[in-house]
This record gives structure tokens, C-alpha cells and sequence, in this order.
């Protein structure tokens, strides 16, 4: 079900990736829009092998991008855990179609998974801070909010970073 992505799944990931924000922005969500995320962007992540699908029956449900690489605007954050051993999640999605069926749960345990057995010390992520959803689902499963970011393409509203440390 959980598997690495191909530069075939590009026009699928982005179809799901337009789907979400549509829906995101019918609940008031103005979290991503045309400046992001991109095809590009997703083609890179597949070039650099950090993006996963997540698929049933050859019907693709969800994403997860798990990356070591600490993004810019993440270096002001005051992080719980030192910079030189972390694993970031980005661009988790689930299709409207399937949310409320555990795959962004299963796609989170995945990156869990891979973090510690991969030996680093933390997961890091950051979230839009006017879905509460998304907050809500990443203190159930231990994240720690440690401090906010700007993209200024994507929202005049903050991001807040999380953590989670084992």
C-alpha cells in the first residue's frame, strides 16, 4: 500500500493535491493554492527518493514526503532536539474522497517508522495554524508545538512547527 513514488504518480499526486486544496478551501482553509505545491516540487521529491504514496487497488489515496533536509525557513525555530539527526514530513495528503479512513494515520506511522529505524532523533513538521484539524492530529501523537514560520506565497497566516522526540 505504502510505497515510493514514481515520476508516473506526478499528474495523480497533483490531482490529489488540487482536490484537498479545494476542499481545505470550501472549509475556509486557505492552507495551499496555484503557487503551491507544484508539479515540479512534487517531481523533485521523487527525483531525491523522499516521496511515498499511499494506494489501494492501484487507486492513489495519499502522500508523504520524508526528507533530512531542514528547510530555511525553519532554522529561527527553536527546535527541542539538535539540528544534525532530523527527519521532516512535508506535503502529507490524503484525498477528500478518503479522509476520515486512518491513511494519514498509516502514512504518519510510516514516517514514524522510518525515523527511528533510520536512528534519527526527532520528526519535524509544520502545519497551518488555521486548521485545527491537522494541530489536533499531531498532539494526539505526541508532537510538540515549538514555534511558527511564514510562506509568504502560500499565506498571510503563520505555520506552526511541531516536534516529535523519542
Amino acid at each position: 500500500m505504502i510505497a515510493k513514488a514514481t515520476l508516473s504518480d506526478v499528474e495523480q499526486i497533483f490531482q490529489l493535491t488540487q482536490a484537498c486544496a479545494k476542499a481545505l478551501i470550501a472549509n475556509g482553509i486557505y492552507q495551499w493554492n496555484e503557487h503551491y505545491p507544484t508539479r515540479k516540487r512534487f517531481e523533485l521529491d521523487i527525483e531525491r527518493d523522499e516521496m511515498y504514496t499511499f494506494k489501494n487497488d492501484g487507486v492513489l489515496m495519499g502522500i508523504i514526503v520524508l526528507t533530512p533536509v531542514m528547510d530555511e525557513e525553519y532554522k529561527p525555530i527553536d527546535w527541542l532536539t539538535e539540528n544534525n539527526s532530523n527527519l521532516y514530513i512535508h506535503r502529507l495528503a490524503v484525498h477528500p474522497d478518503y479522509w476520515g479512513n486512518g491513511i494519514a494515520k498509516q502514512l504518519m506511522e510510516f514516517g514514524e517508522a522510518y525515523a527511528r529505524e533510520q536512528n534519527y532523533q526527532s520528526v519535524r513538521l509544520d502545519t497551518f495554524s488555521q486548521n485545527t484539524r491537522n494541530q489536533s492530529f499531531y498532539k494526539k501523537r505526541g508532537y510538540q508545538q515549538v514555534g511558527e514560520i511564514f510562506f509568504p506565497n502560500q499565506s498571510e497566516f503563520p505555520f506552526y512547527c511541531f516536534e516529535l522526540v523519542w
